[in-house]
């Protein structure tokens, strides 16, 4: 494949979107602070966190549209930008969707630097990346597929999927978590109007269902409790602590690993029908692990609710030796059935990290795991800068746990 045919693509490409404006103004973070150690790349808001796929993995985006012509944008400080955000979830299983809308002449990195990037990717960042999403494929992306054909193992390869259309991403992850570009979704609008033939029929989604009496996924404490005799508790909650208690407890890296999404469906559609689950039927200790994630991922509101968001954010900006008085304080702002079931919760990471020798499960490792399935904003997804705080504030309450939930007791409360 010569270089001609490459410069022909991109004619192509180029001429498709020659109608639109290429300047995309920098996306608007409120979090990012301007001493972000990659400030001057972080606030193109090319890459991002959005949410988590259907197996619980955590998902980063990359837009080309937000990439500014090359001559404003350091490519070895991009690639840096990229290992730095990734180092946070190499170790936990991810996943990672590529937005190919917008990469032009202006703004495209050379093919040495692309090189030069894969070759980067040390092993310990492709191991754990379990899919990788291209989105709106073009022509040029499938010649530089067969470029780098040489340097690509056969594993990795079987990790890329291509996606001609954003509909197609609704299968494999939560698509409004996504972050899209609007120049994204307007050129996928495009694609959509030029496909010849009839457009395929809108299909009726049918009104939501009242959940069951038994239901456990997707349904407030209250009403989990109001089910359940009045127990505090979830029984989802219980029975997977007490499985990961007895038997979880030493596995090496216990919460970073994802499981088959059928097997979680299959579950969960168990205890939505009240039946009884066997964790032992299924022979992996990762399905407990990730049906605790997924429930407290699915509360119609977070655990720490919406109300505490603003104020968790805020920890940074507190003096190291007042952050756990503050943690505290908010921690005492929560209704009462939160607290329960946040103290039931804590207290069993607090134990998984006592066994951190030999899981190796830190408090900050956990804290990476569970930050943003206890909290999370109430519009959007929270941004790469949100991390940081959202993160801190899980460490604080599972490293101090005794200290931070010693001084609020409720009846009826018990613990793992």
């Amino acid at each position: 494949l010569s270089p001609i045919e490459l410069q022909k693509d991109e004619a192509e490409d180029t001429q498709s979107q020659q109608e639109e404006m290429f300047v995309s103004p920098p996306l608007e973070d409120p979090e990012l602070n301007i001493n972000h150690p990659y400030y001057d790349v972080a606030r193109h808001g090319i890459i991002q966190l959005a949410g988590d796929d259907n197996s619980g993995r955590k998902v980063i985006t990359f837009s080309c549209c937000r990439m500014p012509p090359s001559h404003q944008l350091n490519h070895t400080r991009l690639l840096e930008y990229l290992k730095y955000t990734l180092d946070q979830y190499v170790e936990n299983d991810y996943t990672v969707v590529y937005f190919h809308y917008g990469l032009k002449s202006m703004n495209k990195p050379s093919l040495k630097w692309l090189q030069t990037a894969y070759k980067e990717f040390e092993r310990k960042y492709k191991k754990n990346l379990k899919a990788l999403y291209v989105v709106h494929p073009t022509n040029f992306i499938k010649i530089l597929w067969n470029i780098f054909k040489p340097l690509i193992s056969h594993k990795f390869g079987k990790k890329v999927t291509y996606l001609n259309y954003l509909s197609d991403l609704r299968e494999h992850l939560k698509y409004d978590q996504l972050n899209v570009p609007q120049e994204v979704i307007r050129h996928d609008e495009n694609l959509r109007r030029k496909q010849k033939g009839k457009l395929p029929p809108v299909v009726k989604i049918p009104p939501p269902r009242p959940p069951l009496p038994t239901q456990q996924f997707g349904v407030s404490l209250q009403y989990i409790k109001d089910k359940n005799k009045g127990e505090l508790i979830p029984p989802v909650m219980k029975e997977t602590v007490s499985y990961l208690k007895r038997k979880g407890l030493q596995v090496e890296g216990l919460f970073r690993r994802s499981a088959s999404i059928q097997t979680i469906k299959d579950v969960q559609k168990l205890y939505n029908q009240g039946k009884s689950v066997n964790f032992d039927d299924y022979h992996d200790i990762h399905i407990p692990a990730v049906i605790l994630k997924t429930f407290l991922r699915e509360l119609p509101q977070p655990l720490l609710t919406f109300e505490c968001y603003d104020h968790i954010l805020g920890i940074t900006s507190v003096e190291s030796s007042l952050r756990v008085s503050r943690c505290k304080q908010i921690i005492q702002e929560l209704p009462e059935h939160n607290y329960v079931v946040l103290k039931y919760l804590i207290c069993f990471l607090h134990t998984v990290s006592q066994e951190s020798i030999y899981n190796r499960m830190t408090a900050s490792s956990l804290a990476c795991v569970f930050g943003l399935n206890l909290i999370w904003p109430s519009k959007g997804t929270a941004s790469l800068s949100a991390l940081v705080p959202l993160n801190l504030f899980t460490e604080l309450l599972i490293d101090f746990y005794m200290n931070i939930f010693n001084s609020r007791t409720v009846p009826g409360e018990i613990l793992p």
